[in-house]
């Protein structure tokens, strides 16, 4: 395999498969011939699966039972071990491109699926070739956009669908990545604290520039929208979105989304010099749309007042570092606000953890901990940890505005396992029985 210097030391190309470690003895896809496998770390259990079958005719006994997203490709979800992964036939091209450029956007953190491997020189029993597939990891806890909808779609949840893809897109455009192919579809959507966040799942037109111009960014935004406004209209004619919403209208809103967030972080502002507190009011603004600034230009003019302001290098997930950093929990962007609004009245209250570190240490063994530890195992493919917590606190919010008074943690936490936790549809990624069918779109609704 052919690769450039700076992948030299990163995936290894297995041309035979007689050379791959095995478990016992030979597979029936090593039986009908060599395959060219490409991994950064390779997974043997990936030997097991019918590379020598076409996609679509996969063993059901192989398929996980997951909703998929519209694609031009086949893909099919596949138990590997005890995970789950996407497999993607296409081209070898396309295959390693996508392949290279997750692995390039994993290591800037941007929010994308996990690449696992390319899987080429793929043939079936009557030695006809097959197309070389992408491999990834599915990303537990996600959904496809229309998996969020029930019968019909809010349009709150759909409002906070393409804001969480504008973020995204603010994100990769910063980093000079043009994806080229800007859809709900190509995206996976996780709840985060009452809103979404957005995964980038597909990869295969975009490239990687040291900054983009105008034009491109631009190029991008409008791809978008004409995508939404289509997808928008496919689910009107399925039924799954009321008609009284406005395809167009809707999909403009990740322009206006885009627009606002880029500007928050990007905008020269001017200022007179007395107002010199506008430059940290400008880095809170900043912290709180997600982002760090990592570094600012200040301007001034020879016998001149005015101050000119801008952010050089903004950076997202200023609550997630903070977080990890007290607390070493990994968790969504908002999640992370809810978590560390909570430490910071938990440290306010507790009049023996005024410094910090502590406080956070404490709000986790004493907080955190507890409730994690309270969910029933039968419960606990329901919502990730960090979600399930920050719905606890906020629960926890409701019933004390509503019973004027201040509920213990305890008794809010019992009432969320009794009466909502229960109810809410699994997110983990549960592999159903195949024979089952699968779950539905109806089984992924927001049920907020």
């Amino acid at each position: 395999m052919s690769m450039d210097a700076s992948w030299q030391n990163e995936p290894t190309d297995y041309r035979q498969m007689g050379k791959l470690p095995r478990r016992s003895g030979p597979t029936e896809a090593a039986r009908l011939g060599p395959l060219s496998i490409t991994s950064a770390t390779m997974d043997e259990e990936l030997l097991d699966l019918p590379w020598h079958v076409a996609l679509e005719e996969w063993p059901v006994h192989n398929l996980a039972a997951l909703p998929r997203g519209i694609s031009r490709h086949v893909v099919r979800f596949a138990h590997l071990g005890g995970s789950v992964i996407a497999v993607k036939e296409t081209n070898e091209h396309v295959a390693r491109h996508e392949y290279h450029m997750l692995r390039k956007l994993q290591r800037l953190a941007v929010p994308c699926v996990e690449p696992l491997a390319i899987v080429a020189g793929r043939r079936n029993a009557a030695g006809e070739d097959l197309k070389p597939a992408l491999v990834t990891r599915h990303l537990r806890f996600s959904m496809p956009y229309r998996a969020v909808f029930s019968q019909t779609l809010r349009r709150a949840t759909l409002t906070r669908l393409i804001d969480a893809q504008a973020l995204l897109l603010v994100r990769l455009h910063l980093l000079g990545f043009y994806w080229g192919d800007v859809s709900l579809s190509n995206t996976l959507f996780r709840r985060d604290a009452g809103a979404f966040a957005a995964y980038l799942v597909d990869a295969e037109t975009g490239e990687l520039y040291p900054e983009l111009s105008t034009g491109q960014r631009e190029y991008d935004l409008e791809v978008g929208r004409v995508n939404i406004a289509g997808e928008l209209m496919d689910l009107i004619e399925g039924g799954l979105v009321e008609e009284a919403v406005d395809p167009v209208a809707v999909s403009e809103r990740i322009i206006d989304s885009y627009r606002n967030l880029w500007a928050a972080l990007t905008e020269r502002e001017s200022f007179e010099f007395g107002q010199r507190w506008r430059i940290n009011a400008r880095i809170r603004k900043l912290n709180e749309l997600g982002f760090d600034v990592e570094e600012y230009s200040i301007l001034t003019a020879p016998g001149q007042s005015e101050v000119q302001l801008q952010p050089k290098v903004v950076d997202a997930g200023h609550h997630q570092r903070r977080l990890l950093r007290l607390t070493g929990l990994d968790v969504q962007e908002n999640q992370a606000r809810r978590l560390l609004n909570d430490i910071d009245a938990y440290r306010t209250d507790a009049s023996t953890a005024q410094d910090e570190e502590l406080a956070a240490h404490e709000w986790v063994t004493h907080v955190f901990e507890p409730i994690v530890k309270s969910i029933p195992r039968e419960l606990s493919g329901k919502l990730e940890p960090a979600e399930v917590v920050h719905q606890v606190l906020e629960h926890r919010w409701y019933i004390s505005e509503a019973q004027h008074r201040n509920v213990p943690l305890a008794e809010a936490l019992q009432a969320y396992l009794d009466d909502v936790l229960p109810h809410r549809r699994d997110e983990a990624a549960i592999i159903l029985d195949p024979k089952a069918g699968g779950p539905g779109l109806a089984d992924y609704d927001d049920a907020e």
